[in-house]
């Protein structure tokens, strides 16, 4: 029988359920400030994906800085974070949130 770990990870393999996830952990952080949930869904994309080691050789970051930016306790730069993202297939976007016309 498989956990609810595994399934997730599955899910992530279809890039479109992956970009869906991540999406809707990077708006929880917008909205209340939950990175901790962003980053999960960032892990569960990488293991899905290869895994925090095959993350470290395309971004070319070591293993052990890859599980400390991924973890609760750091604050990845957006740097970092968009050399993550781009090696998984993902970029970071910006949109309006309220129309600034004057």
């Amino acid at each position: 029988m498989r956990n609810y770990r595994d399934f997730v990870i599955e899910k992530m393999k279809n890039t479109e359920e992956a970009a869906e996830y991540l999406r809707s952990s990077f708006e929880e952080y917008s909205e209340d400030g939950n990175l901790e949930a962003f980053l999960t869904a960032v892990r569960s994309v990488a293991e899905s994906r290869g895994g925090i080691s095959e993350l470290a050789r395309i971004t070319e970051l070591n293993r052990q800085t890859l599980h400390r930016t991924l973890s609760a306790t750091v604050n990845p730069s957006i740097k970092t974070l968009q050399s993550i993202l781009s090696s998984l297939g993902f970029r970071l976007a910006i949109e309006p949130v309220l129309s600034f016309d004057r």
